[in-house]
């Protein structure tokens, strides 16, 4: 497959006239020829985005974004791998910087919340249930990653982009054999130490719906290899799914402090199953509407599909990987997220004048699941992060990467 992207730039950019190019019939189901095929199309998106950077659309975007976008401030994010060993470990240094900054959270809203890495766990675990199967999914996510990567980089001195993890290529390497996860002083620290005897997972059981089984992983303990071997997760559980269908929680709550290692249980069944090269390129190329798109990248509780998203954080796996509230609490969780956000970027590309401006651009509710019962999101909504920074921002103006307050591609 070999999708042409001529017109993306300038129907990214002006947003008119915009004549949509039909998905391929077929998506390979072999690995390589699938990995091949998402990585041709993501190079052709980069190549034209920055070439209509320079372009005549670019006034019109920033008049309605109020973006001030240019390629001299463009920040390209590249998967983890391509990264020189320099620019891993300022990337990790980075982490580690935000790691040792006092919180911004007032102690009486988050006592567990102690430095301003915590500040983004903090918000993440308390708008869970307005962020995640909703409407405002993707755009929320995309800020919070974004206001990420702003912190490591005017706080901590980074220089760089967001990286990503590719999990097309870890599910054809294996989780710790990828430099992510192999716990070299350039990775982000490797699998948790080897738990034996662990039953299998056993997801949405509680909800009454058929349970998903999920194999266990390789580790299932604390981290003992990598930069983040020594790291401290401060706050949670929330919904942490353990073996055998529990469910852990902190009995002081969610804000609690609750000092512990960071675990891991890394999966390459789950990788394999949900979030393969053939399950990312059919979620950026068969999905015609925002709906069909969510639907395929969360999954459906109860269908035995997780999608790419919950394929990810499964693989990953361990404490707090395994919990929806406090994900971030693993520093892997941004280069997940900073690849579910890079499949959203590539499907808009694929119809711009529909996926990055108007009110079909996005689906859903204000609700997860609709529980309880809200309006429809709507692209002149707020996303709010907190104490975690930013500004508040409406999802139409986190529509397209180069416009309003953001200005990055993928390559």
């Amino acid at each position: 497959m070999r999708v042409n992207l001529t017109f993306l730039a300038l129907a990214a950019l002006k947003t008119a006239s915009v004549v949509a190019i039909d998905p391929p019939a077929e998506v390979p189901t072999d690995p390589a020829e699938a990995l091949l095929e998402l990585e041709t199309l993501a190079e052709s998106a980069y190549l034209e985005v920055t070439a209509g950077l320079g372009g005549p659309g670019t006034k019109k975007l920033r008049k309605r974004t109020g973006g001030t976008c240019t390629l001299s401030n463009l920040r390209i994010r590249r998967e983890w791998g391509s990264l020189t060993s320099p620019q891993k470990t300022a990337y990790i240094n980075a982490v580690k910087c935000l790691q040792s900054k006092t919180a911004l959270t007032p102690s009486e809203l988050a006592p567990g919340a102690k430095t301003r890495f915590d500040d983004f766990v903090a918000t993440h675990i308390n708008q869970t249930l307005t962020i995640h199967y909703t409407g405002n999914f993707h755009a929320w996510h995309r800020y919070y990653v974004w206001i990420y990567e702003t912190a490591l980089r005017t706080e901590c001195g980074y220089t760089g982009a967001q990286p990503y993890w590719d999990w097309a290529k870890t599910a054809v390497t294996g989780l710790a054999n990828s430099p992510i996860f192999d716990g070299s002083a350039t990775s982000l620290s490797g699998d948790g130490e080897f738990v034996p005897g662990k039953p299998n997972l056993e997801l949405g059981g509680g909800l009454g719906l058929p349970p998903l089984i999920l194999p266990p992983g390789t580790g299932g303990g604390c981290v003992t290899s990598g930069p983040f071997q020594d790291m401290v997760v401060n706050l949670g559980p929330v919904s942490l799914d353990l073996p055998g269908g529990v469910v852990g929680a902190n009995p002081d709550g969610p804000l609690a402090w609750n000092p512990r290692c960071l675990k891991r249980d890394l999966t390459d069944a789950i990788n394999q199953r949900f979030a393969n090269a053939t399950s990312v390129l059919r979620n950026i190329v068969l999905p015609s509407n925002a709906a069909t798109f969510n639907t395929m990248m969360e999954g459906v509780p109860g269908s035995g599909e997780m999608g790419v998203h919950g394929g990810g954080h499964y693989a990953m796996g361990g404490d707090p990987g395994r919990d929806v509230f406090v994900s971030p609490g693993d520093p892997v969780f941004y280069l997940h997220h900073a690849a579910v956000d890079r499949v959203w970027w590539l499907w808009q590309l694929l119809s711009p004048s529909t996926r990055m401006n108007g009110p079909t651009a996005i689906a859903g509710t204000r609700t997860m699941m609709n529980m309880p019962p809200s309006d429809p999101a709507s692209i002149e909504d707020y996303v709010d992060l907190g104490f975690a920074g930013g500004v508040p921002t409406k999802i139409k103006d986190l529509l397209v990467s180069t416009g309003g307050p953001l200005c990055y591609v993928y390559l």
